[in-house]
C-alpha cells in the first residue's frame, strides 16, 4: 500500500476549517478528522511556529496549512511509527467519504449544446475539444 501524503494528511486533518468539505464525511470519518487533528497538535506543540500555522490553519488559512505540511512531513520522515499511525487513521477517514451519486438531468433544445460534469479531483476537459497535429515531414 503507497504511502498517504504530509500534504494529504494534514488536509484531512484540517478539513473542517475549509466548511464545504465536511458534508462529504461520515460521523464516523468527522470523529476520526478531530483524533487526526488532535495527533498532530501533540506532536508539533511546543514548535511556536507550528503551533502558530496550526491556529490559522483552523480558522482556514491555506497559506498556514501549507506551513503545517512542512513540519509535518519532516516528522513523518523522521518517526516512522508516528507517520504508520495517522496514515492508518487517514486511510480510514478517506473510506468514509461519502461519494456524489446523485443523477444529473440536462435537457437541451433547439440544437443547443451543454454539458454537464462531476469532478472530484483531477482535471476536467468540458466542451469541445479538438487536437491538431502537424503533418508529417516526408
Amino acid at each position: 500500500m503507497e504511502p498517504i501524503t504530509a500534504s494529504a494528511i494534514a488536509t484531512l486533518a484540517f478539513t473542517k476549517a475549509f466548511e464545504k468539505t465536511v458534508e462529504k464525511f461520515t460521523e464516523a470519518a468527522l470523529v476520526k478528522i478531530d483524533q487526526l487533528r488532535k495527533k498532530i497538535w501533540e506532536k508539533l506543540r511546543g514548535n511556536l511556529k507550528a503551533e502558530t500555522a496550526l491556529v490559522a490553519a483552523e480558522k482556514g488559512s491555506k497559506p498556514d496549512l501549507d506551513r503545517v505540511v512542512a513540519y509535518l512531513q519532516i516528522i513523518l520522515h523522521e518517526q516512522p511509527e508516528f507517520a504508520k499511525e495517522v496514515e492508518t487513521l487517514a486511510r480510514e477517514i478517506q473510506a468514509g467519504k461519502i461519494v456524489d451519486k446523485s443523477n444529473m438531468t440536462q435537457i437541451n433544445q433547439d440544437n443547443a449544446r451543454g454539458w454537464q460534469t462531476k469532478v472530484e479531483g483531477g482535471t476536467a476537459y468540458v466542451g469541445e475539444i479538438n487536437i491538431h497535429h502537424a503533418p508529417p515531414n516526408s
